[in-house]
């Protein structure tokens, strides 16, 4: 199949699937031509970006939107030459989904139960057009590592008010009253939209007198060292697709505990989630708490529920195989 493939987003979650394209396609990665002419520059490269995605959608019989977003917002206002798959992971819901003229995708995949349903809510016209793949992570890249268990905590995630580190942070301060052995280890680069946010947190762990106990870490280039320092993660967004730390975390066979955003009982059993920082910090102290055996079964439990549900090789295969069903007219929907 000549297929054709569009993304200028985040390549994080997307090497795997894209290998597994090109070896069983002949593949065209779609890319923008751009002048730095100052005349009429604007112009001259909406015009060139228009020529050259209608261009992608021509030479292929079918096109992979890896993001939900721009370019697909851009491709459906075009005349369909193509058909179309693409994939939506979460922030495309809020900032693109209502540019989309969904009447022109013939698949959507989405990465959990929980968004398909959200999304059949505004847009009932995709039943029948949309699947589910849960979001995953490399097993073999993520692997346990053995430690002595300690008492560290640590969130990997972007420092956006989204994650709620402040409120981790504040939660941790209680339950250092209660076990004085803890530390908590952050990781995630200052978000240029949200400073403000990233100096609140580092001014109040300073003012909370936690600096012994609190690490930065800014940007990890290598998660998997990182979660190698720490015992629990914690997920404490509001609001996820179905997040990716955590799932490297558990393959790492990392103890995982995560605020009950929507969604977050397809990644774990209802036992691993709190609403409130009580219960976090109950749910913590009962984990630091336990024996040496049950945390070996809870590094074990972790890691076999991401191969089983979570795993990179499944999840890439899924998605080719949808993405030939679309293309030879064969899919019908679960």
């Amino acid at each position: 199949m000549k297929l054709g493939v569009a993304i200028e987003d985040t390549w994080d979650f997307f090497h795997e699937i894209y290998a597994d394209f090109q070896t069983h396609h002949d593949v065209t990665l779609f890319e923008r031509r751009e002048t730095k002419s100052p005349v009429f520059y604007t112009r001259i490269n909406r015009y060139m970006f228009e020529q050259d995605l209608a261009k992608l959608m021509r030479d292929n019989e079918l096109v992979f939107f890896e993001w939900a977003s721009h370019l697909l917002a851009a491709a459906t206002q075009m005349p369909k030459t193509c058909k179309i798959v693409t994939r939506l992971h979460r922030f495309e819901l809020n900032e693109w989904a209502d540019r989309v003229d969904w009447s022109k995708v013939d698949l959507l995949i989405v990465v959990c139960e929980t968004k398909k349903q959200e999304i059949l809510v505004r847009f009932p016209e995709l039943e029948g057009r949309i699947a589910v793949v849960y979001g995953a992570v490399d097993t073999q890249k993520f692997v346990p590592v053995a430690k002595p268990y300690g008492h560290d905590i640590g969130i990997l995630c972007h420092m956006t008010p989204r994650k709620r580190v402040y409120d981790l942070i504040l939660a941790f301060y209680d339950a250092v009253k209660m076990n004085s052995d803890l530390r908590l280890h952050i990781a995630g680069g200052m978000h240029v939209a949200h400073r403000d946010y990233y100096d609140a947190m580092v001014d109040t762990v300073e003012r909370l007198g936690l600096n012994d106990k609190v690490t930065f870490y800014g940007h990890v280039d290598n998660p998997q060292d990182w979660y190698e320092k720490v015992d629990v993660i914690i997920s404490n967004g509001y609001s996820e697709g179905l997040q990716v730390s955590p799932l490297e975390a558990m393959s790492c066979g990392r103890y995982v505990l995560s605020h009950y955003w929507p969604g977050a009982d397809e990644m774990l059993p209802k036992n691993y989630l709190y609403f409130t920082n009580d219960e976090m910090v109950q749910k913590l102290l009962a984990y630091f708490s336990s024996t040496s055996d049950y945390k070996d079964d809870q590094a074990k439990f972790m890691r076999n529920r991401v191969i089983e549900l979570f795993n990179i090789e499944n999840a890439r295969v899924q998605i080719r195989e949808l993405t030939e069903s679309v293309a030879d007219g064969s899919y019908t929907s679960a």
